[in-house]
């Protein structure tokens, strides 16, 4: 059911995917190609902010805070986990692997050098001010229009 609380989460974590992607991008080798991975990561904030923070908001301070936290976890790591199985389908398509286990098996080892790639100072601190913040949001919409 459509909420206030389910809204405000997927435009904050939209807000963060957006923001991260930006923050991502000059992280990577220069001949890397980004196609949609801008929509793409607002597309999963939309969805991790609607279904994951959205339904737990209203619970008071700490649980804002928590949700929060909890809702930008979900949104890294479905973003790394789509951007690997995007990354392995490019090169399966590009007869890398000799069969479907190897595939699938690379797409962690990928998912893996990606969350590696962006574990940095900065991004660090962008995600947890950004997971603070729309924790807030989202309860304070939840108790206002709730």
């Amino acid at each position: 059911m459509p909420t206030a609380a389910r809204l405000m989460g997927a435009i904050c974590l939209a807000i963060v995917g957006f923001v991260i992607s930006g923050m991502v991008m000059p992280l990577m080798p220069e001949s890397t190609d980004f196609g949609y991975f801008i929509p793409v990561n607002i597309g999963l904030g939309l969805l991790a902010g609607w279904f994951v923070m959205g339904p737990k908001a209203g619970r008071g301070f700490t649980a804002a805070i928590n949700n929060g936290l909890t809702g930008v976890f979900v949104l890294i790591l479905w973003g790394v986990a789509v951007q690997a199985i995007n990354e392995m389908v490019r090169l399966a398509m590009r007869n890398r692997y000799d069969n479907a286990f190897e595939a699938l098996t690379a797409s962690f080892q990928i998912g893996a050098e990606y969350a590696w790639m962006i574990c940095t100072t900065p991004i660090g601190i962008a995600l947890l001010i950004c997971s603070v913040v729309s924790g807030l949001l989202t309860d304070f919409v939840a108790n206002r229009w709730g």
